[in-house]
């Protein structure tokens, strides 16, 4: 095809093959054009493009035939104005330990991206599970940096393949959504570079990852995108980055102060790197324009690296819903699914021998594949636990379905309120002001507070307002009695009871609805007050109260104890486990009275979650033979969960987070909630618990109360015996490569897959270490009776622990231990590796 025709026909957007989409490898020819498009931008013109534009792009500039480069958000796919294609969330990815599948699900994503003309995914990202209740858990990959590492590398690399930018976040130390906007994370050296940077320095070295966000938080003080010794220090200078550093969106506090730590771009737009002020500190000599040249040369760099001013960045023969990659998201499914617990053998069901199931809980339907916030995925279609179940079983088996629980709108509408004069409802009283001052500007009975929207990221009102309700409730029998209660975004609200705060929602960023669980007798009537500030300029409001006796459906009841096996799915979804917000360490409102019930009408109770991590099980978990954790796993989770509970696929993800009994086992239980601090200061979290994050703490610490299931956990429906243990050199020199061998063996019945998991301890250390850390991996498909030899290759890494006055990595000489098993508290195999100063 000539030339000039190609060219006609690109502009003209007409269909043709995938065109060559590898990011071009670094050279001098990359530089020197680099060069040249820098030269030919004027001061003012380079100072627009260091601010982002139209809220999700960088800006075009035509004069150097640059177009305008479009970002998505990026977690579990491309998040874009219409529906897209949803993966298994990151910690799902995390639970399936397989990097090839990662690259897999990042080569989907990237042509999900070209599909739709975008160049940036803003993801992965790779922040620590410290503890459950972080809202953001569900798009990270575990507690452990190495498993972390490994699976962002894969996705990245599957990703960039199509030539689209990665974009590793959020950097660094954010591991809560509680006030994260304000939050100062306190972190030592050594767990600094070693927990909490690790999966960025692999991202950034083995991924070659195009771009970096910074977090929201400080850290040790100052912002992260103003953070010098992070950003310029770090990332730039110690790890070689030299692609494109950006903000995460408004996560500047002051601009001069992000450009001379090496803040690149800031989205979405230039609000505190303003051009005019810029412009005045380049003029004045206070900011440098060497400084600004590297800015817009790693825009620049990253533009002609993707091949962005050769190509359109929409491939119109991408399918936008692809068979293959729904092929991907079923795999990431599959793969993810923990068996948790499996008493007497209950799983997999017998289809042939079941003549009804009941399915029953709020997580069953609608099929929730992602959770809220910017990860959040509108899909073309999901596959709900309840879908799947009835595909796979076919006309087989009869399918009884029922929610189990009211929805919180139903709740919200329940009558019992009544005003003082005895009105049904309760009376609003609504205030031109922000603290019920005066005399109210309206008054009204609202027979239901029912208004509640699950709102996020909306616009603030002009003129604040108070809404106060007040009345009575009178319980009609004796019982324990749930009043719930919800608004959004960053409304504020106070909940009394006879006098006494019982709810309480602080302003936040977001919110997801809260209950409290209250005792009362027959007829006894308690006075109701709700003093509510809603950010908004209307009501979001919700408010209701039933008691727990009335919860539970009668219809899934009956249904249970008519069916053969029940399975019971609860958990979070989108309202209540977010970006924004951290949510509870208690399944939600009235869910544990489900399972409790459901279990006592069928024994044979399985019971599935959906979470982004660890929750409370001790009310019911030895209630039910069986747990089965499915995190939230794109659209074709309910497909992935039919097939394991009904034996077509054995389980194998295993925990990429250690399970714990109590919050209170948790090792950042006592460091995870910043402090009470002073108005107009940050508060303040001291990572108190250092290097023992997860199960570097119960390994390290075996007298102290162990987890539930611990990391690296999961069951199977066939067995693996692990033997022959080999390191070589058994006596090796800092620096030198070693080499763990050993034979994995399927002893049971069935195909299935085992993950092969290399610890290593340093007994000999000079400093304090962890009794283990995980430093290899692999995942092996057997079929019954065959066996494999793995062989695992550990760098100097795997040895080393950084050393802060030297701003390296060390190695203390003396006894390792290589420990090879498939979960941190389970390794069969051990043996010793004597490691000496290098000659």
């Amino acid at each position: 095809m000539p030339p000039r025709l190609l060219v006609s026909l690109l502009i003209a957007g007409l269909a043709l093959p995938a065109l060559a989409s590898e990011p071009q490898p670094d050279s001098p020819a990359v530089e020197q054009r680099v060069d040249s498009l820098l030269h030919k931008l004027t001061l003012e013109q380079k100072v627009a493009l260091i601010g982002g534009s139209d809220g999700f792009d960088i800006r075009a500039m035509p004069s150097i035939g640059l177009p305008a480069l479009g970002m998505s958000d990026g977690p579990y796919g491309v998040r874009v104005g219409a529906p897209s294609n949803a993966y298994a969330g990151g910690i799902a990815l995390a639970a399936s330990w397989d990097p090839v599948l990662a690259r897999r699900v990042g080569v989907a994503m990237g042509r999900d991206a070209r599909a739709r003309g975008i160049s940036f995914l803003l993801g992965p990202g790779v922040n620590i599970y410290r503890a459950p209740q972080n809202g953001r858990n569900m798009e990270y990959y575990g507690e452990d940096p190495y498993l972390a590492g490994r699976t962002a590398v894969g996705l990245i690399d599957g990703v960039q393949s199509q030539g689209v930018v990665a974009t590793i976040k959020h950097f660094a130390a954010n591991n809560s959504e509680y006030d994260r906007r304000q939050i100062n994370s306190v972190i030592a050296p050594r767990p600094l570079h070693e927990i909490y940077l690790r999966a960025f320095e692999m991202a950034v070295k083995q991924g070659h990852v195009g771009a970096v966000m910074s977090s929201y938080n400080q850290l040790d003080g100052e912002y992260t995108a103003e953070n010098k010794n992070l950003v310029s220090g770090i990332l730039k200078h110690d790890w070689g980055f030299d692609g494109l550093f950006m903000s995460d969106w408004g996560a500047v506090d002051d601009g001069l102060k992000a450009f001379r730590a090496g803040l690149d771009l800031e989205m979405p737009a230039a609000d505190k790197m303003q051009p005019a002020l810029v412009l005045s500190g380049l003029r004045d000599g206070t900011l440098s324009r060497v400084e600004l040249d590297d800015k817009v040369r790693r825009i620049l760099r990253t533009a002609v690296r993707f091949g962005f001013l050769d190509r359109p960045q929409r491939d119109l023969a991408q399918p936008l819903f692809d068979a293959a990659n729904d092929r991907v998201a079923l795999d990431s499914a599959r793969e993810s699914l923990v068996l948790l617990k499996n008493a007497r053998h209950l799983l997999p069901l017998d289809a042939g021998a079941i003549r009804t199931i009941a399915v029953i809980g709020p997580d069953a339907y609608p099929g929730y594949a992602t959770a809220g916030g910017s990860s959040h995925i509108d899909t073309f279609r999901t596959e709900s636990i309840l879908g799947g179940i009835v595909d796979h079983l076919g006309q087989r088996v009869r399918v009884l379905y029922d929610r189990g629980l009211p929805s919180p709108d139903t709740v919200f509408k329940r009558d019992g309120f009544a005003t003082a004069e005895g009105q049904p409802g309760l009376q609003r009283q609504t205030f031109d002001n922000s603290d019920f001052r005066g005399t109210p500007t309206a008054t009204a009975v609202d027979a239901h507070v029912d208004q509640w929207k699950p709102e996020l990221w909306t616009t603030p009102a002009a003129q604040r307002r108070s809404i106060r309700w007040s009345g009575r409730y009178v319980a009609p029998q004796a019982g324990r009695y749930l009043f719930l209660t919800a608004a959004a975004s960053a409304d504020s609200y106070t909940l009394y009871v006879d006098g006494k705060a019982v709810i309480t929602q602080p302003k936040r960023e977001g919110q997801a609805p809260l209950y409290a669980a209250l005792d009362l007798k027959a007829e006894q009537v308690v006075s109701v007050r709700l003093d509510y500030l809603p950010d908004v300029d209307y009501s979001r409001m919700g408010l209701g109260v039933v008691p727990v006796d009335d919860l539970i459906s009668p219809a899934a009841l009956k249904m249970a104890s008519m069916a053969d096996a029940a399975v019971v799915a609860v958990g979070f979804d989108p309202t209540s486990e977010s970006e924004a917000f951290d949510r509870t360490f208690a399944l939600p409102w009235g869910q544990e009275a489900l399972i409790e019930a459901v279990a006592k009408a069928n024994s044979k109770t399985v019971v599935t979650v959906t979470s982004g991590g660890g929750y409370a099980t001790a009310n019911w978990l030895d209630q039910v033979p069986a747990l089965l954790q499915n995190w939230y796993p794109g659209q074709e989770g309910g497909r992935a969960v039919a097939e394991v509970l009904f034996g077509a696929r054995s389980p194998e993800g295993k925990l990429p987070i250690s399970f714990e009994r109590r919050w209170q086992d948790n090792p950042t239980h006592d460091y995870y909630d910043a402090p009470p601090h002073p108005p107009g200061t940050h508060p303040t979290v001291d990572y108190g618990e250092g290097l023992f994050v997860g199960y570097r703490w119960y390994t390290s610490h075996p007298d102290k109360p162990q987890p539930l299931f611990p990391f690296g956990y999961g069951l199977s429906y066939t067995t693996f015996a692990f033997s022959g243990l080999e390191v070589r050199p058994a006596k090796a020199h800092d620096g030198d490569s070693v080499q763990v061998s050993f034979e994995v063996r399927n002893t049971g019945t069935r195909a299935a897959a085992e993950v092969a998991q290399v610890y290593v301890s340093d007994p000999s250390a000079t400093v304090e270490r962890p009794e283990r850390e995980l430093k290899a991996f692999e995942k092996v498909n057997l079929a019954p009776g065959q066996s494999r030899r793995v062989t695992l290759t550990l760098d100097r890494r795997a040895f080393a622990y950084y050393d802060p006055e030297g701003n390296d990595w060390k190695v203390d000489p003396g006894r390792f231990v290589i420990r090879v098993g498939d979960a941190s508290d389970h390794t069969p195999l051990a043996a010793d590796l004597t490691m000496e100063k290098a000659p």
